[in-house]
């Protein structure tokens, strides 16, 4: 008895301690106050996602790509991905563990004593339980398929966190180009207006001019108003998907020339094949469906027993007795575990529907996300050869206008026209940039071949 208290004693220092890790709600909003982007350790998860350091930290101009991986450093939408796959993870150990024995120490009194020894009857025995038939094998393959799940679901996250980054870069970016072309109409607007007036106070237009002429650049400074408060909520919005109060992007500069232009429809066949191939969520769909498999796999094999072993050591008043055999075995003479096998069966059959309609689904948005990026191309084509007759009618009047031909209330009219057509360029390339993120949330894979990185994070990524 003193024996196996002192074993027991003895294992005790190698178990875990409970550590509190209290959460206080002022210092987490004081250290989201904190965040920026000049942190050296945003520097040196930079450094290691590109491969090369950063030149002039912080670099004062930051494109999509730096912004993005900002966004996967500080995503609270990621923390929580990979606080879940720790989760998954630690599940494969759990299911990995070789059950215990169990320790027993029975005690007995003898009145009347029937040996020659003390009246006692005590001493120790152990159950050890042995699984057959694979049982754990297939419970840490079930595991290791869930924990595969969780890690694909951090690509997928990942992938989200970089479409918010991308449209609210967009959002900017329209924003931004918006209020220039606007700038330069309300500025027209503003001198057509002075000019109709003197031309009215001489008898050359009616009011009805007079009129049109403030209405016009009365819309166009309320238009120009509503770009700039759109520029606001573009910067919070992107501030919000990498996870940095507004004040982060301060003394920094948005590189969005990349919007200018917009690449090039992918041809059917290859859009398939990345959508198949590369959407992380349809590969952590697959991977469940493994976890039912080898789930299916664990209640076949629960239909045979378990051993249990239960070797001992008896003091029968007097007597020493040394016990060998079975502890017991579950004879599985009822149902067979017929109950759990069709519901795993069950299990596995909707794990299969889940994936094949998120497999359809996911071919249904691409069809659409690749049909509507085309008409947008077609539009941006059309809306370029607007701005390109503009022009020619601008210069025209230009030059009209310095050989004294035309007069200066019809050049600048023509620029408030140009200005216009820009605008209206300007949304054509701004839609055909939201269809080209929809084709690229479809596939989960970037249109443009110069910013291709590979998506697919690494352990090392995950951790930060």
């Amino acid at each position: 008895m003193r024996r196996a208290l002192l074993i027991a004693l003895t294992l005790l220092p190698g178990c875990a301690t409970y550590q509190a890790q209290p959460i206080v709600p002022d210092q987490i909003a004081r250290q989201f106050e904190e965040r920026s982007l000049a942190s050296d350790e945003l520097h040196a998860y930079l450094v290691r996602e590109l491969g090369h350091d950063v030149q002039s930290w912080p670099p004062v101009r930051w494109n999509r790509e730096l912004l993005s991986l900002a966004a996967w450093y500080y995503s609270p939408a990621l923390d929580l991905a990979r606080a879940q796959w720790g989760t998954a993870k630690a599940g494969v150990e759990v299911a990995d563990a070789i059950p215990n024995p169990v320790l027993q120490l029975p005690f007995q009194y003898a009145t009347p004593n029937p040996g020659p020894g003390a009246p006692f009857i005590w001493g120790p025995a152990l159950d050890i339980p042995i699984e057959t038939a694979g049982k754990r094998g297939y419970r840490v393959d079930q595991a290791s398929h869930l924990s595969e799940a969780a890690r694909l679901a951090i690509g997928n996250e990942a992938w989200k966190v970089r479409a918010q980054v991308r449209d609210a870069l967009l959002a900017l970016y329209a924003a931004r180009k918006r209020s220039v072309a606007l700038s330069h109409k309300a500025d027209a607007g503003q001198q057509i207006v002075q000019m109709v007036v003197k031309r009215r106070a001489v008898g050359e237009n009616s009011r009805p001019d007079v009129d049109a002429a403030v209405l016009a650049a009365t819309q166009a400074e309320a238009d120009l108003a509503a770009a700039r408060s759109a520029e606001q909520d573009a910067r919070a919005q992107l501030a919000a998907a990498i996870g940095v109060p507004v004040s982060a992007f301060d003394g920094i500069w948005l590189d969005l020339d990349e919007f200018d232009a917009v690449p090039p429809a992918p041809p059917a066949a290859d859009a398939q094949r990345d959508a198949i191939l590369h959407r992380a969520d349809l590969l952590a769909s697959l991977a469940e469906y493994a976890a039912a498999e080898s789930a299916l796999q664990l209640e076949v094999a629960k239909q045979y027993p378990d051993i249990h072993l239960g070797p001992g050591y008896t003091y029968d008043t007097g007597t020493h007795k040394i016990g060998f055999g079975l502890g017991g075995i579950t004879l599985p003479v009822f149902d067979q575990n017929q109950g759990g096998i069709k519901q795993a069966e069950a299990k596995r059959r909707e794990a299969a529907a889940r994936t094949g309609a998120l497999q359809d689904t996911i071919l249904g948005d691409l069809d659409h996300a690749l049909t509507r990026y085309r008409s947008s191309l077609d539009s941006v084509q059309l809306s370029q050869r607007h701005v390109a007759t503009a022009r020619r009618q601008l210069d025209s009047q230009a030059a009209g206008f310095a050989a004294g031909n035309t007069d200066r209330l019809t050049f600048t009219q023509a620029r408030a026209d140009y200005e216009a057509n820009v605008i209206a360029h300007l949304d054509a390339v701004v839609a055909a940039r939201q269809a080209a993120g929809g084709l690229e949330d479809a596939m989960q894979r970037p249109l443009e071949p110069e910013a291709t990185r590979d998506e697919s994070l690494t352990e090392q990524d995950i951790r930060r």
